[in-house]
This record gives C-alpha cells, structure tokens and sequence, in this order.
C-alpha cells in the first residue's frame, strides 16, 4: 500500500456519476490528492437496505456505475480498495431464492447459517444472552421455505441480511469467487466488512473469538496468493483492537476520532498521548467514515464483568457524546441510536465537521493529528468536502448514518473545494503524501497537557506539529527542498 493518503468515498455520492465520472474528478480537481481509493460498495445493487451492504451479486457492478472494465480503467489512477462483506448475502440474491425455493434440495443450502448449525442440541438462555450484537434483539429470522419448511436463520444485522456459513464449502467457494473477480479486475486490497461476527460458537460470545482469527488468517492467505492486501474492520474494546493488528496486515485506528475530539473538547492531551504511545502502527488513521463516531473504542470493556478501563473515564465520554450533539445543534442527536433506524449502540451519527461546531481551525488541527499519526490516512469523501449534516436525506430514510452520506452533484463539488476550510485541507494533504520526512522516524514530544506534538525525521528532512488545544488551532513547520524551513499555519 502506499504511504499517501487514501479516499473512501461512495461512487456515485461524490461523482454525481459512475466509475467514469469518478475518474474523471480523481483525475481533474483533486488530482495528486490521492494514492489509493476504498470504494464503498458499488456491487449490484447500490440501493439495497443497507447502502449497498447487503448485495445481490457481489461479483457484478451496478450497470448504473459502469461495469468491470471501469473498475479496471480507474485502478491505472489510484489504488483501489473494495468490500467484501464476508459475513451475509441479501435475502434477495440468487442463491437465497433457490435455497427459498427448493429448501435442503437447494445447491446453496449449506450456503446461508441456520440456529441448528450452531445449536444441534438446541440452546439454552445463557447461550443467546452471551451472543454479541451490535443492535438491540436476538440474531435471528423466522423465514418459511417454498417446501413448507421453517428455517430460523441467522441474521447478524437485518432480517435482509442472511449470514454465511463460512466454514461450509458452499460459503467458502462464494467468497473465493469474490477474491478471484476482484483479483482479475485491478482491486487490490480488501476490507473484510462485519468479520468479527463472521464465526459462530455454541456457548461463546460470537465475537472475535480465536476461531475468528483462524478465520481471517485463513482468508488473508487466500487474499495474498492473488496479491491482495487485507484490511480488517472492527469496533471493540481499544485492547481487542491492540490484540488484533498483531494478526492481521491491516487495521483501522477507530480509537482516534473519539480521542481527537475529546482533545478538543476538553484542551488536554492525556488520553490521545497514551493511545500513541500503545497504538498499533499498521493502522489506516481515519476521523470519519460512512458509519458513525465510534464510542465502544474508547470506553471500559463491555464484555468483561471486571469492568475493564476505558481510555477516557465514563463521565468524559457521556459529556463527549453531548458536546457533539451541541456542537451540531442538536441533529447527531435525531440520527443517533433510538432516534432512528438501523440502530447502532456504540456510534454517533454525525459529520465531523458539525461535531467540530463547524469550527474551521478545529477541523483543520484534527484533520493535522490524523496526518501524522503512523499509518495511512483515510479521509471519507464527505470529510474532504467539510460537509453537513445532510437532515433531508436523514428526513427521507430515516436510517442514521444517512446524515453522513451526502450526494453531491457536480456543482456542490466544484463549490466545496472553493470553499477556504477545503483549500487548506487540500494543501495539508499534499503535504502528507509529499515531504520526505513521512518515510521516517515519528515521534510524540513532550509538551503540555493542553498541547500536542508530533515530529517525523528522516535524515535531514523534517516536519513538526504543534496544536495548541485550548485555542483549537494548529501549526506545522518543516524543511523546505532548498534546505530552509517554513510554516504552515491551520
């Protein structure tokens, strides 16, 4: 992968098009930004119940974005990173309907997990109350066959969302096939979506286990022999993710945006300053993604009876959780657990832009904390642009996350990148992906508790952050290619 800062951005959100008109901006307006892209899915279809989480056929793109040639066309531009959403398949996917139609007779009924598979001899209270999920309930559908038969089948997030047997041939052979297009099309690197519930155990949390592990070194080796990357995505307790990175090629540092912000809130620098000091490097940084704010990455373990200790005391998390809801007027709150469908107990829905309060100088200082964090950034479409909370579309679906996926038409993309906030974002960016020193050594410095700052050399070649906490603001010096120095203030 390379050390350049990366996008993650929905084709059509930020394109107003497909992968052509995407190409065409990577190209264009934000050419030189970029080394790599994670596409959010754009497999048939894009509009399913979950934004394209939950598709038909994985191995098809959606005709209204193009088709496998784009795919390839735009991997000659940047990299190109893509889902594969291990742990379920759409209730609408061929496979299902057979299965629907024919029941056990079906070629893919080894394909899609059933509560018998997991519990033979059935289960009991103890067993279902020890199942981890994200969301309120039991992980489980009713559904009546075409044969008569009822099936209670897992279903790990929505009733739409049928999970996989991943131990069966049948679910292995479905995701090889995903590796092998994906492999023959220009994609390479992965970010296995959902995989921590990608295993199910009679008796165990279903979360993470070691048979988890098992599971995803099995699969990155399946992704390496076609030389691609594995990127994993979970949200846990910060130990967990600690214990994770040490298995996998990649992670993402999910502790950060909750930890920035808290900075900011609160002008002191202890808690982020620890996290640096533990941190996983083979991170990619990121403060927003199509998903919320996590919380769960920061506070005490929720699994452990012990109460094992957060990163941040309980009562600094709660006023966290209420400082972005000021900060945004009040609307994370509308688009946040109760409030609104496809509910998420550890996140909070919102742009980090409006948990800023739309403070420029705030945004721009977090935006610098990311940047020199070790690893590779990330920064989600609607982060580059400073967007805002999108309350229409939130109005419309009613689905929380919403509030962060944004369709831009071409227009409000030109507009955006002229607006002062975006220029400075987009000069820090080139700043990232071009001074030497990001190839070198990093470190923490000391300073005060309400300051923060980080260093990168490399040889002769170095770049220096300073932020200032309580005023929100940030400066970087460096050296120059003609052997001076200069500073960039944020």
């Amino acid at each position: 992968m390379k050390n350049q800062v990366q996008l993650i951005t929905y084709v059509d959100r930020l394109s107003g098009g497909g992968m052509r008109e995407l190409k065409a901006l990577l190209e264009g307006p934000l050419k030189g930004l970029f080394g790599g892209a994670h596409l959010l899915p754009f497999f048939y279809p894009i509009d399913g119940s979950d934004a394209g989480f939950d598709p038909i056929d994985h191995t098809q793109v959606d005709p209204r974005l193009g088709d496998w040639s784009d795919v390839r066309a735009l991997s000659e531009t940047v990299d190109i990173m893509g889902d594969v959403i291990v742990n379920h398949v759409s209730s609408e996917s061929p496979q299902f309907k057979d299965y629907a139609a024919k029941g056990a007779a079906s070629a893919y009924a080894g394909l899609f997990l059933t509560h018998a598979s997991v519990f033979p001899q059935g289960a009991t209270q103890q067993d279902l109350l020890s199942i981890y999920r994200p969301r309120p309930g039991l992980p489980f559908t009713v559904t009546t066959l075409a044969t008569g038969e009822k099936e209670l089948l897992w279903t790990t997030f929505t009733p739409q969302q049928l999970d996989i047997d991943v131990s069966h041939p049948q679910g292995q052979a479905y995701l090889h096939s995903i590796l092998d297009t994906f492999a023959a099309n220009g994609i390479g690197m992965v970010r296995l979506d959902a995989v921590g519930y990608a295993i199910k155990k009679a008796g165990a949390n279903c979360f993470m286990m070691p048979e988890t592990f098992d599971f995803i070194a099995e699969f990155a080796q399946q992704a390496r022999a076609r030389k691609i990357e594995v990127l994993v995505e979970v949200h846990a307790y910060y130990q967990r993710q600690i214990e994770i990175a040490a298995k996998v090629d990649w992670v993402y540092d999910f502790a950060l945006p909750p930890l920035v912000l808290h900075a900011l809130f609160f002008g002191q620098s202890g808690p982020l300053k620890r996290w640096i000091a533990i941190r996983p490097n083979n991170a990619l940084t990121v403060l927003d993604t199509h998903d919320g704010i996590g919380i769960i990455d920061i506070g005490a373990d929720a699994a452990d009876r012990q109460g094992s200790p957060g990163l941040v005391p309980p009562e600094e998390l709660d006023a966290l959780v209420e400082r972005i809801h000021a900060n945004s007027g009040g609307q994370s709150r509308q688009a946040t657990g109760a409030a609104a469908s496809n509910l998420d107990l550890y996140q909070v829905n919102c742009t980090f832009f409006d948990a800023l309060g739309a403070d420029d100088s705030a945004y721009l200082a977090a935006r610098a904390i990311q940047f020199f964090m070790p690893g590779v950034p990330q920064v989600y479409y609607v982060g580059l642009l400073a967007g805002r909370n999108d309350m229409s579309l939130l109005e419309r679906t009613r689905v929380g996350r919403d509030i962060n996926r944004h369709h831009y038409t071409e227009g409000e993309v030109h507009a955006q990148l002229k607006q002062p906030v975006v220029e400075r974002l987009c000069e820090l960016i080139r700043l990232r992906n071009q001074h030497p020193a990001f190839g070198g050594q990093f470190e923490c410095a000391d300073s005060a508790e309400d300051a923060l700052s980080l260093r990168w050399v490399n040889k002769d070649q170095w770049v220096h952050l300073h932020v200032d906490l309580q005023a929100r603001q940030a400066t970087v010096d460096m050296t120059t290619p003609e052997g001076g120095t200069t500073r960039m203030a944020l």
